[in-house]
């Protein structure tokens, strides 16, 4: 079974809370905007704990230090796919216009031989939870009300 963690960044405004999220890059993500997003996260192996995979997978997907700060555990989820995904909330700014994202390479198109490079996020905005839960990948939506349950 596959498993990934991962960090939620949030901020407060006047509005209420925001939270940072990243569309998923890549063929298959480029037309789709609700189911689309995701926290910034990546998969791990056993022998390396969820909270080191989250901050690894925050700075290889972001091109930025993972933020110091009090970590919120959100838990897991599973995603329809069956990843069992853990994160955490930690309260931070961050500009989206210094994000730096990892790439990865893929066959594209299909069948045709030739490797392309793709950004693992080809783009990060903040949104307001109730926006965020209306493009975040389902499952992952459960993030969001958690955080808000700790979130006065």
């Amino acid at each position: 079974m596959k498993r990934s963690a991962g960090l939620l960044l949030f901020h407060r405004t006047g509005d209420g809370l925001e939270v940072l999220l990243g569309h998923m890059g890549g063929p298959f993500f480029a037309r789709r905007d609700a189911g689309a997003w995701t926290i910034p996260k990546g998969e791990y192996e056993p022998d390396e704990s969820a909270w080191a995979a989250a901050r690894r997978e925050f700075e290889e997907e972001l091109g930025l230090p993972p933020p110091d700060g009090e970590a919120i555990g959100l838990g897991e989820v599973r995603q329809s796919n069956g990843k069992i995904v853990t994160a955490w909330a930690i309260e931070a700014d961050v500009d989206p216009a210094t994000i730096a994202p990892g790439t990865f390479r893929m066959e594209w198109p299909p069948r045709s031989g030739q490797l392309q490079e793709f950004p693992e996020l080809d783009r990060v905005a903040w949104f307001g939870l109730d926006r965020g839960r209306e493009v975040i990948v389902r499952a992952q939506a459960a993030f969001l009300d958690r955080l808000a349950e700790h979130s006065p």
